[in-house]
C-alpha cells in the first residue's frame, strides 16, 4: 500500500527566501534518509518549462496533451492543461515514492487549509506578525536574518544559519503524525 506523504507548505512574500528555505530543508531531510519531493508554483500566466523550437515544444503545438522527453538522467513530464481547478488531491497524484512533500507558493490552495502545515519565510518582525493571523497551523517562521520575536510561540529559524533546526521540526511532526 502506498503511504501518503507529509505535505509542508512554503509561503512567504517575494524575496522573503522561500527557494532557499526548501533548498536546505531538501538538503538536511534527504540528509537524513527521507525521500523529498519539491513543488514549486509559478503563477506568471505565460511561463512554460518547455522551449519553444525545441521537439518537446513542437509535439505540445501540435496538440499533444501529455509529452514526455527521457535523457540518461531525467525523466520529464509535460501535460498541457487548465490548472486553475488544481486540487492538492491532483498535484500529489503526480507524486510517487516520496516521504516528504514540500511546497512552494500555492498561497491561495493551502494558505487557510488546516491540514497542511505550513513554514512561513518572513522579512521581518511586522511580517511574521501578519502572518500569524493569516495562517494556520505554522511549524515555524524561518527567513535568511536574525529577527527576535518570542511572543507567539511559534519558533523563528534563521535558515541560513540554521537549516537543521527546520528538519527537526519537520522530522517531528512527521513522527507526530505516524504515532
Amino acid at each position: 500500500m502506498k503511504t501518503k506523504p507529509t505535505v509542508i507548505s512554503v509561503i512567504g512574500s517575494k524575496n522573503s527566501g522561500k527557494t532557499t528555505v526548501i533548498e536546505l530543508l531538501i538538503q538536511e531531510l534527504t540528509k537524513r534518509g527521507y525521500r523529498v519531493a519539491a513543488v514549486k508554483h509559478i503563477p506568471e500566466k505565460d511561463f512554460t518549462i518547455d522551449t519553444e523550437g525545441r521537439d518537446t515544444w513542437r509535439f505540445a503545438k501540435a496538440g499533444a496533451k501529455t509529452v514526455i522527453a527521457i535523457s540518461p538522467t531525467e525523466v520529464t513530464t509535460i501535460e498541457k492543461a487548465d490548472t486553475s481547478g488544481l486540487t492538492l488531491s491532483d498535484i500529489l497524484e503526480k507524486i510517487v515514492e516520496n516521504d516528504i512533500v514540500l511546497v512552494e507558493g500555492f498561497r491561495k490552495l493551502l494558505g487557510e487549509n488546516i491540514e497542511v502545515p505550513k513554514i512561513i519565510t518572513v522579512k521581518n518582525a511586522r511580517e511574521i506578525l501578519e502572518n500569524a493571523k493569516t495562517f494556520k497551523p505554522i511549524i515555524a517562521f524561518a527567513g535568511l536574518q536574525q529577527i527576535n520575536v518570542t511572543q507567539l510561540g511559534v519558533p523563528y529559524v534563521n535558515a541560513l544559519e540554521n537549516g537543521g533546526k527546520l528538519a527537526d521540526l519537520v522530522e517531528d511532526l512527521i513522527r507526530k503524525r505516524r504515532n
